[in-house]
């Protein structure tokens, strides 16, 4: 069942479940303007977990200025790797889970996508319902278990709804967490904010290069771990050169503006945070202002949530489960909201545990896509079908994407595991994101010629139009 007619099935509707799985967006469906990228990836951007990440930069003995700096180069590096994959979206029209198919292969992109994207999808919800929660819990005093669930609901039903519902609330939040932020900003900044130089005595210094990478490397892990979701929301563009072309810089943009504004907030205030607690210190910061403060905390935590549960069910429908993506999108809400209520307490810590994790794992996949794309062809439309033959078992580009993980597990920093390399050499700061892009990269550059490694009968055509069939009808 294809939907190849004049007339679009979906089309722009805001109010009608969006009834496309992961299947090729056709022609008669594509529409909106790239400037929805903009909407979309700044209002997910404004985030507290931003800010959160932002007061470390004391705790390292960084000076404000190597803060700053470390900020800017990991927003815009980060701004960029999602700029390139959100363009992929539009001139490819598939997510950008089943994209990963072309290096990988069929089946050898299931682990890849468990792992990143629906570990991810579920793990990086369950961050933000507990940070939302609290918020609205603050502020009305209500149980934490009450609000996290009635934050979990509203995500349910408009992940649901998919596509156009939540490009529509992106750009309403976009407008209505502006000027909350820039009140929170404001008011944080007269009531808490300073300017500090580099401090060699402070708990976590580790070297004036070490922390400026491992600092640095938090604001690019933060976009790298959206990587994998950067086409979803992009799919249904119109596929033409100047669209394509405006998408990236309307992403790019999006992306490196909230990053750097909210990094370097929380640069500014983190110095005189009396709390660990980040909900309770940003309380005591915003003071009077508390209110409009914790409420665009809460509603952050719609804006990026709305694009962790639906990116997510679209990955587990990418691993073939037999579920729709309704299905799939419950599962999903249910799972973040008990992790929540198991992980209300010690925020920051499994926060920052869980970006280091994601992002070593992100890392190479994400410069095997590219690679792919550029390098291997896979920016021709015409080879769309071979993404849903099943007949393609097993790509090197898995080969590639497991041996830049494993390549950076000695140089892994975290409260979970510590690399030998990381023990050895403190000093260098956490480097295994970019060694585990880099030997992804070297990987793929000797593999990619290579004929597949696994592949069994010839089934392109059919394989297409069996999973497409499928997705369009199992779609909500």
């Amino acid at each position: 069942m294809t939907h190849d007619g004049p007339a679009p099935v979906y089309g722009s509707a805001v109010t009608k479940v969006e009834p496309f799985g992961v299947d090729h967006i056709p022609d008669n469906e594509r529409h909106g303007k790239p400037s929805s990228q903009f909407f979309v990836w700044f209002a997910a951007g404004l985030n507290f977990p931003i800010i959160l990440l932002g007061f470390s930069a004391a705790w390292f003995g960084l000076s404000f200025t190597a803060a700053v700096i470390a900020i800017v180069v990991g927003a815009a590096l980060g701004s960029l790797l999602m700029a390139v994959m959100s363009r992929m979206g539009v001139r490819l029209g598939v997510p950008q889970q089943i994209q990963a198919r072309g290096p990988l292969g069929f089946f050898g992109n299931f682990l890849p996508v468990a792992y990143i994207n629906v570990f991810a999808g579920i793990g990086w919800a369950a961050v933000t319902v507990i940070l939302g929660g609290k918020a609205f819990a603050e502020l009305t005093h209500l149980p934490f278990w009450l609000c996290a669930g009635l934050l979990t609901a509203v995500e349910l039903v408009v992940s649901i709804y998919g596509y156009n519902m939540i490009n529509y609330l992106q750009k309403v939040l976009t407008y209505v967490l502006t000027p909350l932020f820039v009140l929170i900003t404001v008011v944080a900044v007269v009531r808490g904010g300073s300017v500090f130089g580099a401090d060699p005595h402070a708990d976590g210094y580790i070297g004036d290069t070490g922390g400026l990478v491992t600092f640095g490397g938090w604001f690019l892990s933060f976009l790298v771990a959206w990587a994998p979701f950067a086409s979803d929301y992009s799919r249904y563009l119109p596929d033409t050169p100047e669209v394509v072309t405006r998408t990236a810089w309307y992403t790019g943009l999006g992306n490196f503006v909230t990053i750097c504004w909210l990094g370097i907030l929380g640069v500014v205030v983190g110095g005189s945070a009396t709390s660990t607690d980040s909900i309770t210190a940003l309380h005591e910061l915003a003071g009077p202002f508390a209110v409009p403060a914790l409420l665009a905390i809460g509603l952050s935590a719609l804006a990026q949530n709305f694009l962790n549960v639906y990116g997510g069910a679209i990955s587990v429908q990418t691993l073939k489960v037999p579920v729709t993506r309704s299905q799939a999108v419950t599962v999903i809400c249910l799972l973040a909201y008990a992790i929540s209520l198991w992980g209300e307490s010690g925020t920051e810590d499994k926060f920052k545990v869980f970006l280091n994790l994601t992002a070593y794992f992100i890392a190479p996949f994400a410069a095997v896509l590219l690679l792919d794309f550029y390098l291997g062809g896979r920016s021709d439309p015409s080879r769309i079908a071979e993404l849903y033959d099943r007949g393609r078992v097993l790509g090197w580009g898995f080969v590639a994407w497991a041996g830049g993980v494993a390549a950076s597990v000695p140089f892994w920093q975290s409260s979970f595991y510590t690399g030998p390399f990381s023990v050895a050499f403190p000093g260098a700061g956490d480097l295994s994101m970019f060694v585990a892009a880099g030997a992804g990269v070297v990987l793929y550059l000797l593999t990619y010629r290579l004929k597949p490694l696994w592949v069994r009968g010839d089934g392109s055509v059919a394989g297409q139009h069996t999973e497409q069939g499928e997705a369009v009808a199992t779609g909500l």
